[in-house]
């Protein structure tokens, strides 16, 4: 997600908005984004009211405070997941043509209770605590792997050396798909996530949604076949409402799962690694004592979240004073959720002690993120074992680290240096 990206063009304001709601952000291209981007978070939080509305991507709205997005993020009768209703959805694929492509819907992320709860319980198992206990001691090798071979050479750029690897191998893995197609597998999701991708246009929707199919479809139909220890054979196994998985079914989960699972903890891991680096006294403490990396982690999560998942307003409401229509989007900013001052003393300090560590860098409400408990394994065995393996390490002062925004927000590099 390195490519050049420019400001969208703004768009004219909707005649139901007043000025005092509107506030100039671009969750892509912002420049202050490329340079910073959790000061430009809390630059927002200084500038803005806690709910806006920005003319660029097409014009939408944008919750920033804590609340704001806590309530939003828990009561789908204000801000649904829903793109389209899923009865009309339902609708639309019963009226296609025989041989017709399938209509893709991202599942079930893009549902709302009751039925995003039907489709999320076969996941639950899967990435639950004691599931993901079952692969620690993979990922611990894994990423022991990855710093060893780097360690002799006194230097890497962490994103690609580690940070990419790491999570996405592991994921591949538990989901079943084969590791020695990780680049072409990456490359596809950076190019969905990009600024450029994010059309509303539904025929491009779909033919985006329906690239990432093709590079599973081997994979989704030979566990179909032949079935195996992975995700993808656990699905082909589910009944969804009592009826069994089809194809269809596996589709509109393996979109979701494939670009959450190879492009969101990646981006956690970086923003962590650059405070480190950035705080060798912190780096000190830890390895004085690494049984703080939890709680080490846990303040990196909250000063450092890093997701902007969208929504879709629910009905005509007034919200924190602003006038939204039916249909607009709107998009959860957790970074500056997470660094309200209304709800975190100092929010802008990174505080080992803090009492009140109750961030939402992996959202609230039925929409909380799957993966949290695998993401938080691997960013607490990453941090161990650098921290165990690696001398200090620092950012190479001769190549600063840049940003992306976008859906998830994250370095585009990070040079690290060590004394060998």
């Amino acid at each position: 997600m390195s490519n050049p990206v420019t400001l969208s063009p703004a768009v004219p304001k909707p005649d139901h908005i007043s000025d005092q709601f509107v506030y100039d952000f671009d969750t892509f291209a912002d420049p202050g984004l490329k340079q910073d981007a959790h000061a430009r978070a809390l630059q927002v939080l200084q500038e803005a009211p806690p709910v806006f509305w920005t003319p660029r991507n097409g014009g939408h709205w944008v919750l920033s405070s804590h609340k704001a997005v806590f309530d939003g993020s828990r009561d789908p009768s204000l801000f649904s997941n829903e793109v389209m209703p899923f009865a009309h959805i339902q609708a639309a694929r019963a009226a296609l043509p025989p041989g017709a492509p399938h209509i893709l819907m991202p599942t079930p992320i893009t549902l709302d209770p009751p039925t995003h709860t039907a489709y999320r319980l076969p996941l639950q198992s899967v990435f639950s605590p004691k599931s993901m206990m079952g692969i620690k001691d993979d990922i611990r090798a894994l990423a022991i792997e990855l710093i060893e071979k780097v360690k002799p050479d006194g230097k890497c750029e962490f994103m690609r050396a580690i940070a990419e690897p790491l999570p996405v191998q592991v994921f591949l893995k538990l989901f079943g798909l084969p590791i020695e197609r990780q680049r072409a597998y990456r490359d596809l999701v950076e190019e969905h996530m990009s600024q450029a991708a994010q059309s509303s246009n539904p025929q491009q929707m779909q033919a985006r949604l329906h690239k990432l199919i093709d590079i599973m479809s081997d994979t989704i139909l030979d566990r179909r076949d032949n079935p195996k220890n992975d995700m993808i054979s656990m699905l082909w196994q589910s009944e969804f409402n009592g009826q069994p998985a089809t194809l269809n079914d596996l589709e509109d989960y393996c979109v979701v799962l494939f670009t959450a699972g190879l492009d969101t903890v990646m981006n956690g891991m970086g923003l962590g690694v650059r405070h480190l680096a950035d705080h060798p006294a912190l780096q000190a403490q830890l390895r004085a004592d690494l049984s703080l990396v939890p709680d080490a982690s846990e303040e990196l999560l909250r000063r450092y979240t890093f997701t902007l998942p969208p929504r879709w307003v629910a009905k005509d409401m007034e919200y924190f004073g602003a006038p939204m229509k039916k249909g607009e989007k709107a998009v959860l900013m957790l970074p500056t959720a997470d660094l309200d001052a209304k709800e975190f003393e100092a929010p802008e300090t990174y505080n080992l002690n803090r009492t009140n560590k109750t961030h939402i860098a992996f959202g609230v409400g039925p929409h909380r993120c799957l993966g949290s408990h695998l993401a938080r394994m691997e960013l607490n065995i990453l941090y161990e074992e650098m921290l165990a393996r690696l001398p200090e390490f620092r950012i190479d002062p001769a190549k600063p680290v840049t940003y992306h925004g976008g859906h998830v927000w994250g370095p585009n590099e990070v040079h690290l240096v060590w004394k060998v």
